[in-house]
């Protein structure tokens, strides 16, 4: 049974970059994965701590579209693994939404965006899911740590 997500409302809504699962990065705090996603965008200027500042994930996503702002030359290339970072240290941060995030097993993890056809599915389906891919990743990656610390007698 493949798992959609996509409003943080849902079941699975804390798989979105927009649920209020903050955590600390590069020695700063971040309110979602949002801001810390969108702000890359602009690192080393003044507009990835305006990002990061903003209130809501929306405004951080908006903010970071914005194309008066100087997007970094060679993000194409580092976006996925900055969404990977971000995403990696949420679920290591809060262990309930870990254990959900484990719960799914081997399903299919899909987000369910119809707008998105590169980090979700897109309205038909075609798109990418390069976040329900990186949230599998993750998943694994706990998975095998997890498993790891309870041979050696240790819970993280």
């Amino acid at each position: 049974m493949t798992i959609y997500f996509y409003s943080t409302r849902e079941q699975y809504g804390c798989f979105s970059n927009f649920s209020s699962h903050g955590f600390e990065l590069d020695g700063l705090y971040w309110p979602t994965s949002e801001h810390y996603f969108q702000a890359q965008k602009f690192v080393g200027t003044p507009h990835a701590e305006q990002i990061r500042l903003v209130k809501t994930p929306k405004d951080a996503a908006r903010m970071g579209r914005e194309r008066t702002r100087p997007l970094r030359q060679d993000w194409e290339q580092v976006k996925d693994n900055i969404m990977r970072h971000a995403v990696v240290r949420k679920f290591q941060t809060h262990t309930d939404i870990r254990d959900i995030l484990l719960s799914t097993g081997d399903e299919e993890i899909v987000e369910n965006s119809p707008i998105d056809f590169y980090w979700g599915c897109g309205a038909d389906g075609s798109g990418k899911n390069m976040l329900g891919k990186i949230l599998m990743e993750v998943r694994d990656m706990l998975r095998y740590t997890h498993s790891t610390d309870a041979d050696n007698g240790t819970v993280k």
